[in-house]
């Protein structure tokens, strides 16, 4: 890395500035000053004969704008040292040019990662929240998602299988298995037959272009392990035939807590959700 060049201390060390002194003038610690020292970046104007004190010079304060400014945009401080003595406009542009597609890159994670953390919060809390002992008729929002191909369940029709096509087949088809992912059968009857054989399975991606429109839903929770849905089957069946509903649509598996909440798979809570029709 290259030094920048400090200016000749002019005056006796009166006029000069101690670490503490510039440290207070300029905003920045003390602790900062003495490593881009140790570096090589920004030395003081001059040390101290007696003491080896660093002490620097008030126009230093303009020098290390240069440093600030950049390192203040996450450039790497050993390019901000090897382009000091070489900067000119065009060099600058160029640096800051290269800067903004690595910050356009990272705002794209960020704004991902922010997603998944909103997400994630929500369905938690909602889980926190859910009657797990009961069946009930909710007005639910609009939930969008991301569908994976359908699925193809071998002779022994294993869940875990499924799921481990639907993973592998993520990235192909940009699906973020960072959001909770879900299953859905095509309908009650599918849902009914074979309760661990969803016909797709989905990431609940905010930004995904398939939904599982707003509506009167029947909702109820379940836990268990991906693809074990207990006695819900049949309790959703009851609760149909007792209450004269008619269902609707798909049947949507959504898991709440998972893997990300609790080391125990058997706590791992499903929201059932299938759509009503009005009479």
């Amino acid at each position: 890395m290259k030094m920048i060049k400090q200016p000749r201390a002019a005056g006796d060390l009166k006029k000069l500035l101690s670490i503490k002194e510039f440290s207070e003038l300029s905003g920045i610690e003390q602790t900062t000053l003495r490593y881009w020292d140790e570096i090589g970046l920004f030395h003081p104007a001059m040390r101290n004969a007696e003491n080896n004190y660093r002490c620097y010079s008030h126009d230093q304060i303009i020098l290390i704008n240069y440093i600030t400014v950049l390192s203040g945009l996450n450039i790497p401080l050993k390019t901000i040292g090897d382009v000091s003595e070489v900067r000119s406009p065009e060099k600058i542009m160029e640096l800051i040019d290269q800067q903004e597609i690595k910050m356009d890159r990272e705002l794209v994670r960020l704004r991902e990662a922010y997603s998944v953390m909103h997400t994630l919060r929500g369905l938690i809390r909602t889980g926190l929240n859910a009657d797990e002992s009961a069946i009930s008729v909710c007005t639910m929002e609009e939930m969008p998602m991301i569908l994976g191909q359908r699925n193809v369940f071998g002779e022994e029709g294993r869940f875990l299988d499924a799921f481990t096509r639907f993973c592998q087949q993520a990235k192909q088809m940009r699906i973020n298995l960072s959001y909770p992912v879900g299953g859905q059968f095509e309908s009650m009857g599918a849902f009914l037959q074979s309760p661990s054989q969803p016909q797709h399975f989905f990431s609940a991606d905010p930004m995904g272009y398939d939904h599982s429109p707003a509506g009167e839903y029947l909702v109820g929770y379940q836990r268990g392990n991906y693809g074990d849905m207990g006695d819900m089957p049949g309790r959703l069946e009851a609760y149909v035939q007792e209450h004269a509903i008619t269902t609707t649509g798909p049947v949507s598996i959504l898991y709440l807590h998972d893997e990300i909440c609790t080391s125990d798979p058997s706590k791992y809570l499903a929201q059932v959700r299938v759509r009503i029709e009005k009479h």
